[in-house]
């Protein structure tokens, strides 16, 4: 026998059933206004000719997906130092004892400093700069120092969902170790941070989300990655196709990710009791 939904259970049942079939009206709405109305535009004939040129595409589509390798690679090697590095701020800036103010000083300068300058800046302050200082042929490779550049940047970022996430955990969790008779560091290792880590999953992964593009940054001084690829190919072709074609790349790494991100933050929420119907 079918259990009988409560009145609660229904009215959020038939809420969601009226969210889906309102979200599929709107985006076939606008979508077919999309197909019928920007064909219609004076220019667009210019624009399909300029940036959906298919053979200008196909064309450049493979040489943008091999130079997309580097920006995996340099995504790869920067999400761990990352997040050590955003670990080790977050703990300095939360650390409570006197003697430590000034590595805590250290962290809240680090953490001011680097999230107030732009990537971008950040990006020719230490690509170009830090090479001109005369150092080897091996330590002036653009693609260490794009690489430091974005662990420095996004280190701050990170840092700062770090301790937040710490903050949020109550502290009676910490009143509960030190009944228990644990130091400062179990109770930091083994009761603040677990809890802590699975509260900010969601916010991580987005700052992840938007690693993934900003890497396209490195390019600018110097190696050839996907947006450099794109450019050369535009420069070759006259078309701005290429440009199209590495945004098809990025949103198919991107797209993925952001999903899982909302799920990730559906789940918690899910977890925490929170209601997902507005």
């Amino acid at each position: 026998m079918k259990p009988t939904l409560t009145r609660r259970a229904a009215y959020e049942q038939a809420q969601r059933r009226r969210a889906v079939v309102i979200a599929t009206a709107s985006t076939i709405i606008a979508l077919v206004a999309l197909v019928v109305l920007v064909p219609l535009t004076p220019g667009w004939h210019k624009v399909k000719r300029s940036f959906f040129d298919g053979d200008v595409f196909s064309d450049s589509f493979p040489r943008l997906l091999e130079a997309f390798w580097l920006d995996i690679k340099i995504l790869l090697w920067a999400t761990p130092f990352i997040l050590i590095v955003a670990l080790l701020v977050a703990l300095a800036r939360g650390a409570r004892r006197p003697a430590m103010f000034p590595v805590r000083a250290f962290a809240v300068i680090y953490t001011d400093v680097l999230r107030g300058i732009p990537v971008i800046l950040l990006v020719f302050l230490i690509g170009f700069g830090v090479p001109a200082l005369g150092l080897s042929r091996e330590w002036s490779n653009p693609v260490i120092w794009g690489t430091v550049t974005l662990v420095l940047s996004y280190s701050a970022y990170v840092s700062e969902v770090i301790r937040a996430g710490i903050d949020s955990v109550h502290e009676s969790q910490r009143a509960a170790a030190r009944s228990l008779g644990m130091t400062g560091n179990q109770t930091m290792t083994s009761v603040i941070l677990p809890q802590a880590f699975r509260r900010i999953v969601p916010p991580l992964m987005n700052s992840f989300v938007s690693l993934q593009k900003d890497v396209a940054l490195v390019s600018l001084i110097g190696p050839v990655e996907i947006l450099r690829q794109a450019g050369i190919d535009k420069a070759k072709t006259a078309n701005f196709t290429p440009y199209v074609a590495a945004a098809v790349i990025f949103l198919a790494l991107t797209i993925p990710c952001t999903r899982l991100a909302d799920w990730a933050l559906a789940r918690q929420r899910s977890r925490t009791g929170a209601t997902t119907i507005a």
